[in-house]
């Protein structure tokens, strides 16, 4: 019975029943969809697949005719059978609207191998034919006779070799295809005959000038069967216009097939191509795609008589099975014949530059080299003496003959003249089928390094006066970097050592083993040979090789792992060179720069008026660039110049700053007066000087919109805030809709960066494939470079932007979001890149509703950040679209340009020993303890470092290296009493303490950094005085109850981010200053965190913990905890005692485990309870980064609390994409996919060629397809593990066409969250890994049936590791549980070693 139809009956009315085909919606495995139509039915009783539609109805009919039967014989109704044969019952157009409507792509290649006559055949192996005999050894006299005539030994073998590749099923990856070649009657037809004979129903015949023409479309047609052979018998390549789809058609790409009345599909075609032709195939230089892959063929020129002829052809038929085992075993016997087989008949016959090079060759030969200058005279004497119709201009001409030598270099002399040398002439692109016999794979490869004992190392001479220092026992360096002063040329070479080298110094290690594993020198010196010639030393054990590079790249960006076992050695920080010279070559070192891998606003919208004004400007730009209104460039520049100028002098607003590259282009392509008009361009005025007046509507809705690009379909998706309210959708918008639409009040997600954009080009009148092209642009182009690409107006079209206002903590995409707020996320699942067919314009619509109510939604849950952003926006006197950072601007430094010109800046190791009277007073005022005294022994009015270097890119003090952007350290263990002691808002108080914006901007900005403080706590009356008086209305709005005091907090908070941000850019904007390199406001505080920590450890106590702006400090005593904040009140800073930990696991510098003291027992060792130690009372654990905040791990290792299904809901996000392999019931691949890695491993190494790794590659890239069943699911996604055998896929992650496991999932299965679970009412309240922070979500539960489908085993293996991490540091059992924790005592003396000139008397918090 066939599976995609049932048989179904309906009574239409009394009496009458009506029996008629029902075609299942479901894969089937008896039918196959191509094109959006029928392309093949199984055939059961041929044992094949038929092509032919009236095969499925009659096999339809036959199923229907057998049921009606059945049912007659107990019948009582009328029985009316819907026949397909019956044109009117309706049942041929519902089998037409099933195949071309409702059913999708589904099938597989047919015929792709060859079936002999003898062969049984199933449903796998996707045959729709046979031969009529079968494979075996027999008389071929006839044959024989024939070809040993028409065509030598050698030729012969080419087409034998050809045919036997078809007969293996290899010829469908080998990238070849066979011209015979040769006058008329030399039997080219003959062998082509034999070949359709041996073939029959495997070939089609083609037109190879449609395939080498640009302009027809449907020259694939042919090929539409998918042959294995495809045959031309007069072809003519002599003229091709295009060889880009007959190369594809060769390589077996992927092309586009476009069928005549059928819809276009995308196929790989499997042909092996023969062509007999009289002319030859054009060959236009020696990088043509068509040289690789044509073997020629060229008859011998003898024949046969006719009687004799007609005896051989009649002998043909006969002797076909031998024929093609003869074949089949001369391909056999040397697949790889024609690897590299160089056609130089046919470049001879239609490449006059190879020509030139045959009649030079001696001479090229004899000197093994030449200078451009000389071959170029040799080529214009040659040209002109044979007459070449179309010689090579001199700069095309350098480049052709670069492929005729291996080396080329670019040198010059004394007079800086330029002398292009090119050297060792390339015999291999003369020599006839010189490859043609490969040598014996186990031939051993003879290394080009000769290493040599006791010559001079090259390395020693450069690095001579590097720091050296030699290896201790334990072979690591002896000393640290810093305090070592011997060089190179002090030490013994030949002993163990370290080099410190400069970062562009690379070393390439190899370090490649046998099979018994044991490191090889043959091998690493076959694959160190390939490389680029340099200097190189064997390594410590002789075994394995070094070779030295000068990188003329950033060396921070490379891949550390170039290929298994050769390794990229980049000494960065303070890595170094481990080194111990035994052999070495003699050749310099050599510098290296490719071929190594890299690490992979208020209340306005845009003026309408003002948009019509520029739509004109840009269009008589335009027009211009055209040289519609001049014909020579300068004119139509000066003409532009005088638009853009009086644009500029009038009221109107612009921005075409997009036309400026189009412009700069046009201009340079003047002939003779280029550098005029390109001086002109560089002054013109691209914008105007302010831009569009906002025009306010605050009497219009909000609107939710989304718009998605396609190259064929452009949709615009809005609602009006509320619920309920329905989604409309622009299809395909005219530029008067949009028009309409920005009339309201757009919100979108991330509109300001792109969907703006688009409308803004709709409304000018971009085509649907403009508008592709545009959003590619904006995609594709890095953040820095995309106002090349965007419209400076089109900001303005929206009212705000969510994912722009949301506070740097909930600054996510859209999706992370959907997941936090509980809402269903769909992907779409279409390629972006691919014209979207008419029928599934619904489909994205739907997807598209998706994200317009997912971003009304952001809007409800990110209220308070919108809030803020209001605020800030009224405090600046801007928009609510406006960028917090421009906000943040204007608040601060109103409309000054240039505020730079006030800022301070300072070496931060020198002392500072001059202050005008007008910083002092500031200070004095804002940190009196700092500048109550003064510091270090220069007697500094300031803080400084003494020491303190920033040195490329890297700070060290101290004798460590210091964070840029802040410094950590720790001392993994478990500890009890932990103090937690944090410096209140470090950077804003840095930027304070140093007056860093000058006197007025500073003064201002502390204000906002002193201002949140009060507003937090409430006290009014000194907000009052602040910002002079900005901040009353908001005051009073609190008090009204308007407002939170925590909204009007948030809102400064925000700017105060925003500035420290803009600070330690490096782009330019009013914060940036140029001398500050080295980010002064993180580096202060990085500095002072590393002298606490001194100061901290001299007194005895242990420093657990330094994170930034933080310190932990275990037995903390409440003298040490006075010592602290004492001493970051010198440096301008103030401590909060934000916490005490009863005990602590602390296992690296990001990641712990602790439990808060009880309050109570904190009040009895200082006198106070820490206010965290009061908030933590009923729950006193807090985990901080995610291996313990996990929530199950954190309930049932620590808290104790019951854990239900919401803390099994794992996020997991990536860049690229995330797809589910739902592999579990496919075959294992495994090994394919290891041979499939080692064959592109040697392919990279230079081991095999292209026509070796391409078609080996194919099939192992097919036979893993197989075990694979990926379903993508987005960047970002929720899921639950899954037990074997429930229906999880394993989630991997696609990089560069690769798919590796997504990070933390290997070793499960997985399914989307929302697949087991359903959304409840309730929200409930999680611990969020990423924070170690309490935050609501929505809430879940399990979908009835889905109990016991969770897998619990990946939690418990989380909570194994845990548990494993705590036990390296101490006793697990005593830490989770109650019993107290037992100080150690600390002798007196160690705290009391106080520096001189101290208070002995140490006054107590409480006192």
């Amino acid at each position: 019975m066939i599976d995609f139809m049932k048989i179904s009956t309906r009574q239409v009315k009394k009496g009458v029943t009506e029996i008629f085909p029902k075609f299942v919606l479901k894969k089937s495995s008896d039918l196959m969809i191509r094109g959006g139509d029928f392309y093949a039915v199984w055939n059961e009783d041929t044992g094949l697949w038929s092509t032919d539609e009236e095969d499925v109805i009659n096999m339809v009919d036959a199923a229907l005719y057998e049921y009606t039967k059945k049912q007659e014989e107990h019948a009582i109704d009328e029985l009316n059978t819907k026949y397909m044969w019956d044109s009117n019952s309706g049942s041929i157009d519902a089998w037409h609207k099933y195949c071309q409507k409702q059913m999708r792509d589904n099938y597989h290649p047919l015929d792709e191998k060859i079936i002999f006559g003898d062969t049984k055949t199933t449903k796998k192996d996707y045959a729709s034919r046979t031969l009529s005999y079968p494979l075996r050894e027999c008389n071929i006299s006839g044959y024989e006779k024939l070809m040993s005539t028409l065509y030598s030994p050698g030729e012969r073998k080419k087409i034998e070799w050809a045919i036997g590749a078809v007969i293996e099923g290899d010829s469908k990856n080998i990238q070849k295809f066979m011209v015979l070649y040769g006058s008329a009657g030399t039997g080219k037809s003959t062998v082509l005959n034999i070949i359709q004979q041996l073939f029959e129903g495997y070939y089609s015949v083609f037109d190879a000038k449609a395939l080498g023409s640009a302009n027809n479309s449907f020259a694939l047609e042919a090929f539409k069967a998918n042959p294995l052979i495809a045959i031309q018998h007069d072809g003519d390549l002599s003229k091709i216009e295009d060889n880009t789809r007959l190369n594809s058609l060769v390589s077996h790409e992927l092309m586009t097939v476009n069928e005549k009345f059928k819809s276009t599909y995308a196929n790989r075609f499997n042909a092996f191509l023969f062509m007999g032709t009289n002319k030859p195939v054009k060959i236009t230089d020696s990088k043509s795609g068509l040289l690789r892959r044509l073997i020629d063929v060229t008859p011998s020129g003898n024949k046969l008589d006719q009687r004799e002829y007609s005896d051989c052809m009649d002998k043909i038929p006969f002797e076909l099975p031998g024929i093609a085992y003869h074949c089949h075993q001369v391909y056999l016997a040397n697949k790889h014949m024609y690897d590299s087989y160089i056609p130089t008949l046919m470049m001879g016959a239609t490449n006059d530059f190879y020509n030139f090079m045959i009649d030079s060759f001696s001479v090229f030969k004899k000197n093994d080299g030449t200078t451009l200058k000389t071959a170029w005279e040799m080529y214009k004497v040659y040209c002109d003496e044979t007459k070449v119709p179309y010689p090579y201009s001199q700069r095309v001409f350098k480049e052709e003959l670069r492929n005729y030598f291996w080396n080329f270099d670019e040198e010059f002399d004394s007079e800086s003249q330029a002398r292009n040398v090119y050297s060792g002439f390339r015999l291999d692109k003369f020599e006839k089928d010189m490859r043609s016999e490969k040598k014996d794979d186990g031939e051993k490869t003879k290394g080009t390094i000769e290493f040599m004992e006791g010559i001079s190392s090259e390395f020693d001479i450069l690095a001579g006066d590097y720091l050296a220092q030699y290896a201790n026992e334990k072979e690591t360096p002896t000393k640290p970097w810093d305090v070592v002063t011997t060089r190179l040329h002090d030490i013994n070479v030949h002993k163990l050592h370290y080099v410190k080298v400069p970062e562009n110094h690379i070393v390439i290690d190899f370090d490649i083993k046998d099979e018994s594993g044991n490191k090889s020198f043959e091998k690493n010196l076959a694959a160190a040979s390939k490389w680029p010639a340099t200097y190189a030393e064997l390594s410590k054990s002789g075994a394995g090789i070094h070779l030295h590079y000068i990188y003329d790249g950033d060396s921070t960006l490379l891949n550390r792992l170039y290929d298994k076992d050769i390794e990229i050695k980049v000494f960065t920080g303070k890595s170094s060179l481990r080194r111990k010279l035994t052999k070495c070559n003699d050749l310099p070192i050599a510098h290296i720069s490719s071929g190594l891998p890299l690490k992979e606003g208020g209340k306005k919208v845009i003026n309408i008026e003002g948009f019509k004004n520029e739509q004109s400007l840009r269009t008589t730009i335009k027009r211009n660039l055209e040289k519609e209104y001049h014909h020579d460039t300068r004119s139509s520049v000066d003409f532009i110049n005088k638009l853009l100028n009086d644009a500029y002098a009038s009221d109107k607003a612009y921005d075409v700053s997009d036309m400026r590259n189009a412009v700069y282009s046009f201009a340079a392509q003047s002939t003779n007066q280029a550098d005029y008009c390109l001086r002109l361009v560089s002054k013109m005025k691209f914008k105007s000087e302010e831009p569009a007046v906002a025009l306010t509507n605050d009497e219009k809705p909000l609107v939710f919109y989304d718009c998605e690009v396609f190259p064929n379909l452009f949709l615009v998706n809005w609602k009006v805030q509320g619920e309920g309210k329905p989604i409309v959708r622009l299809i395909n918008p005219r530029p008067q809709d949009i028009e309409e639409l920005i009339k309201f009040r757009l919100v979108g997600f991330n509109c300001r960066r792109y969907d703006n954009h688009m409308l803004y080009a709709c409304m000018m009148g971009y085509t649907n494939e403009q508008l592709y092209d545009l959003s590619q642009k904006i995609v594709n182009t890095k953040k820095g470079d995309s106002r090349k690409v965007l419209f400076g107006e089109a900001y303005n079209i929206s009212y705000t932007d969510i994912y722009d206002f949301a506070s740097a903590g909930n600054k996510k995409s859209l999706k992370k979001l959907e997941i936090e707020m509980g809402i269903h996320h769909q992907e779409l699942g279409l390629p972006w890149d691919k014209p979207v067919p008419k029928e599934l314009w619904q489909k994205v619509a739907e997807y598209c509703d998706n994200d317009v109510l997912a971003t009304e939604a952001a809007w409800d849950y990110l209220k308070s950040d919108f809030i803020a952003r209001e605020i800030l926006a009224d405090l600046a006197g801007l928009t609510v679209n406006d960028t917090t950072n421009t906000l943040t601007t204007k608040f601060i430094f109103g409309n000054r340009i240039n505020p730079q010109n006030e800022f301070n800046y300072r070496n931060l190791a020198e002392p500072v020993f001059e202050m005008d009277e007008e910083t002092r007073n500031f200070l004095e005022e804002a940190c009196p303890e700092m500048m109550s005294q003064t510091h270090g022994e220069a007697g500094s009015l300031l803080p400084y470092f003494p020491g303190y270097k920033y040195e490329n890119g890297v700070s060290t003090y101290c004798g460590e290296e210091v964070g840029e952007g802040g410094y950590v350290y720790a001392e993994p263990g478990m500890y009890g009493n932990v103090a937690l002691l944090d410096i209140a808002s470090m950077h804003p108080h840095s930027t304070i303490a140093e007056c860093l914006f000058g006197i007025r901007y500073t003064k201002a900005y502390r204000d906002i950094v002193e201002g949140r403080v009060s507003i937090k706590h409430e006290a009014w009356d000194e907000v009052d005085k602040m910002l002079d008086g900005k901040l009353k209305p908001y005051i009073q709005r609190v008090k009204d109850g308007e407002l939170t005091s925590e909204d009007l907090a948030n809102a400064l908070k925000t700017a105060i981010n925003s500035v420290y941000g803009l600070t330690s850019a490096t782009f330019p904007n009013p914060f940036h200053d140029v001398r500050n390199k080295d980010n002064i406001v993180a580096k202060r505080g990085a500095l002072f965190m590393v002298d606490l920590k001194h100061e901290v450890q001299k007194r005895g106590f242990t420093v657990a913990h330094i994170k930034t702006d933080s310190i932990k400090i275990p037995d903390a005593t409440p003298e040490i905890v006075k010592f602290v904040m004492e001493f970051g009140k010198k440096y301008g800073y103030t401590f909060e005692h934000e916490a005490t930990y009863d005990r602590m696991c602390l296992v690296n510098n990001a990641v712990y485990i602790a439990k808060y003291k009880d309050p109570d027992e904190c009040v009895a060792m200082y006198g106070y309870a820490p206010g965290d130690n009061k908030k933590h009372k009923n729950n006193p654990w807090t985990a901080t980064g995610k291996q313990f905040a996990v929530p199950y791990v954190f309930k049932t290792c620590f808290s104790r609390e019951p854990v239900t299904i919401n803390d099994m809901r794992e996020t997991f996000s990536v860049k690229s994409a995330l797809y589910l392999d739902m592999n579990e019931k496919l075959p294992d691949v495994s090994e394919y996919e290891k041979k499939l890695e080692k064959l592109e491993s040697d392919y990279k190494k230079g081991k095999i060629s292209d026509t070796t790794f391409e078609p080996e590659a194919g099939v192992l890239q097919e036979l893993i397809n197989d075990g694979h069943d990926r379903k993508f699911v987005g960047k970002v996604g929720e899921f639950c593990p899954v037990k074997p055998g429930k229906g999880g896929g394993i989630l991997v992650r696609e990089q560069n066409g690769k798919f590796y496991a997504a990070t933390g999932t290997t070793g499960f299965r997985w399914l989307e969250a929302e697949m087991l679970l359903k959304k409840t009412a309730e929200m409930v309240t999680i611990i969020d890994p990423d924070t170690g922070k309490e935050k609501e979500i929505s809430g879940a539960e399990l979908i009835s049936g889905n109990d016991g489908i969770v897998d619990r085993s990946y939690y418990d293996k989380l909570v194994n590791d845990a548990i494993e991490s705590i036990s390296k540091y101490g006793d697990y059992e005593w830490f989770i549980s109650e019993d107290p924790y037992i100080p150690k005592e600390k002798p007196l003396p160690d705290f009391m070693n106080i520096p001189e000139g101290t208070d002995e008397e140490v006054e107590l918090p409480w006192n």
